[in-house]
């Protein structure tokens, strides 16, 4: 088990889960006895690399910053790890492999003094055939057979250096650089289910790749208008379908979900489905296009239901179900009175992302205050946790007994290191807006594929937490 991480000034940090058995301990005690692991997990940390660099475009005169938007896993191969990683302009497919340290051994002769003692024991030796050839010219020295010069220095025979292995250390190259397609900020990347493919989404327009061609891209996706006094909405996220390699969807900044099919056409602007629910005459608002721009969307494991994240609600909608989501999830709903103040200090534009557990029936999303909330599927259960070094029940009970620990939050999970929590908080968790820190934020988190463990970044935190 692999995790990876990158951040604003362009490093890319693998770490690996401590244990042979740590994914199997996870997997029985959640599935068998669900119960709370012993043992707290350890992720200790595997490598780290520079992955991009600042650059400036001299045409537009902007500087490229070199902060990583996205990192992406790839099918391993070989024993080795690639991962795709990209800034605002650049992605870069990365290998990240255990490599052999090796050096040599069992010379002839010692270190120390090994190549000095060779050296004049050659010299002596070629002084010695002078001689010979001197004496021999004369007559006067006799023909002797002599050692070889090994067995004059010491050496009894010559044998041939080995290599001997020292350890192991990761290394990491850089394989393939796909750069020069995009116009404007990358804000996604999506590996396909064939393996093969991934795209790029940047605001207006998707390139489809090759991983083993960095210089071909197809554009499958383009809104720009003609006239761009006539844009009305731009792209947010993108992702591919878990099984169909043929089916992607993307987001706009209006709230709506678009599904594409390759097959149909191989430019995807025509879509075959849209996701996108009216909203109330009654809620319109000068922020209501803010608040319905989508900052993040994503599919089940079975492909069947898509869950997308705007800056109040967490939405969750079936593939078939085109008018509207089968359900809506309120996360900010008690922000909604202080949307004045959020666009003045810009907290209204934070993108929240949202991921699915590998069975498709949770999902977490984060909040400000450090806090993530985890959902079920029916909306029946809502988990407040606060991403900190204190241990969720521990949380808990200082706020039983009155004792502030700077938020106002509920938590009934465990992470790795707590057992679990006691019963729901009646009242909603983390509600009180008057008491949040918008700027400690959970904005980026990940939900491993097929174990209960989700990791959740907070400022310059990572945070694993396991049931």
């Amino acid at each position: 088990c692999f995790l990876a991480t990158g951040d604003k000034g362009g490093r890319v940090v693998v770490f690996e889960l401590d244990g042979h058995n740590a994914l199997e301990s996870i997997g029985s005690a959640f599935a068998k006895t669900r119960k709370p692991l012993q043992q707290p997990l350890e992720f200790r940390f595997q490598s780290e690399f520079q992955s991009h660099e600042p650059e400036f475009d001299y045409l537009k005169s902007l500087e490229i910053e070199e902060k990583i938007n996205k990192i992406r896993w790839c099918r391993p191969s070989n024993s080795s790890l690639f991962l795709l990683s990209t800034n605002d302009k650049t992605v870069k497919l990365w290998k990240v492999h255990e490599k052999t340290v090796k050096s040599v051994c069992s010379f002839n002769v010692s270190d120390k003094n090994g190549g000095r003692r060779v050296f004049e024991s050659a010299s002596k030796e070629e002084h010695h055939s002078d001689e010979m050839m001197d004496v021999e010219e004369t007559g006067k020295e006799q023909d002797h057979p002599q050692p070889p010069v090994f067995q004059r220095v010491g050496i009894p025979r010559l044998q041939m250096p080995k290599l001997k292995c020292e350890g192991k250390v990761v290394s990491s190259a850089c394989r393939r650089v796909y750069s020069n397609a995009h116009a404007y900020h990358i804000n996604s990347v999506a590996v396909n289910s064939d393996g093969e493919t991934f795209m790029s989404a940047d605001d207006l327009r998707i390139n489809l790749w090759n991983l083993d061609l960095s210089d071909v891209s197809y554009n499958i996706v383009d809104i720009k208008p003609t006239n761009m006094e006539e844009l009305s909405e731009v792209i947010t996220a993108a992702e591919f379908h878990p099984h169909h390699c043929n089916l992607l969807m993307y987001s706009s900044s209006r709230g709506s979900i678009r599904l594409g099919d390759m097959r149909a056409n191989a430019l995807c602007d025509v879509h075959a489905k849209t996701f996108e629910e009216p909203e109330q005459p009654g809620n319109k608002s000068f922020f209501s296009e803010i608040i319905a721009s989508l900052s993040d969307i994503k599919f089940t494991s079975d492909g069947r239901y898509i869950v997308s994240r705007d800056y109040l609600n967490l939405k969750i909608w079936d593939i078939n179900m085109e008018s509207k989501p089968v359900k809506t999830i309120k996360i900010h709903e008690h922000l909604r009175s202080k949307l004045s103040d959020l666009y003045e200090n810009e907290c209204i534009f934070d993108k929240f992302e949202v991921v699915v557990s590998g069975d498709g029936n949770n999902m977490a999303t984060g909040s400000y205050n450090n806090n993530f909330h985890i959902y079920d599927r029916y909306g029946k259960m809502n988990l407040c946790i606060e991403a900190s070094k204190m241990p969720p029940r521990q949380q808990q009970l200082y706020q039983q007994q009155g004792i502030d620990i700077a938020d106002d939050v509920m938590d009934t999970s465990s992470s790795s290191n707590a057992s679990h929590g006691g019963p729901l908080n009646p009242k909603r968790p983390g509600s009180n807006s008057d008491y949040l820190d918008y700027n400690r934020k959970a904005m980026h988190m990940s939900w491993h594929p097929e174990q209960p463990l989700v990791a959740v970044a907070g400022l310059n935190n990572l945070y694993i937490y396991s049931q």
